[in-house]
């Protein structure tokens, strides 16, 4: 587990200086981003007593491995080195809230982070282990989000010329998909991940 928590801080690291180089100078409000997705995935799972409403457990753990980056990137600001941020990290995965009830523990990490303007891995845990999520998804969905937001920004996210729905279906709908058919073990996994969309993009929206 540490080793792919490192691996992942790694690429964490890379993707924020994608973005922007001067990224741990930029003072971004990452709690914020985490509370914001919080209300993403409650509609994902669906709240709403007025109407008909099927969990849809796919959106609701990328929603959550979207969490992930925001919550690692906070942490990597906050550590001496990747090994201690790692560390604590699974420290607090290692001891989940004692929420029972889904809809309730994603508002307790919403109202802690806003609080806190800072998210703790143990409410983080305990939405894990009430989606039956364990840490090998965490880490095959958060490698497949990863490479799917560099191949976003490889095919214009930042100045808006890229294409996020696919053939009717959003690109993340397409990443499960995907990532589905894929060895998350293999040493090409990224990259065979990568290339996987780079064929449905341009083979539905009709580009090179």
């Amino acid at each position: 587990m540490k080793n792919k928590l490192l691996m992942m801080l790694e690429m964490q690291d890379a993707m924020n200086a994608r973005v922007n180089p001067d990224w741990r100078q930029a003072n971004n409000a990452w709690y914020r981003a985490i509370w914001t997705e919080c209300a993403e995935m409650l509609d994902h799972y669906g709240w709403k007593w007025w109407k008909h409403q099927q969990p849809d457990l796919d959106q609701v753990r990328l929603e959550l491995v979207d969490i992930f980056h925001f919550a690692m990137s906070d942490y990597l600001l906050g550590g001496s080195d990747n090994k201690a941020v790692a560390e604590r990290i699974l420290s607090e995965l290692s001891d989940p809230g004692q929420q029972t009830d889904i809809r309730e523990a994603i508002e307790s990490m919403a109202r802690s982070t806003i609080e806190r303007k800072s998210m703790h891995f143990a409410e983080f845990s305990n939405v894990m282990w009430l989606i039956d999520m364990d840490f090998g998804q965490l880490y095959r969905l958060y490698v497949g989000k990863n490479v799917l937001n560099f191949f976003r920004q490889d095919h214009g996210y930042q100045d808006g010329s890229y294409t996020k729905i696919w053939q009717g279906r959003e690109d993340n709908e397409h990443l499960t998909e995907l990532l589905g058919k894929l060895d998350s073990e293999s040493d090409s996994y990224q990259d065979n991940i990568y290339q996987g969309l780079k064929t449905r993009y341009a083979g539905q929206v009709g580009v090179n």
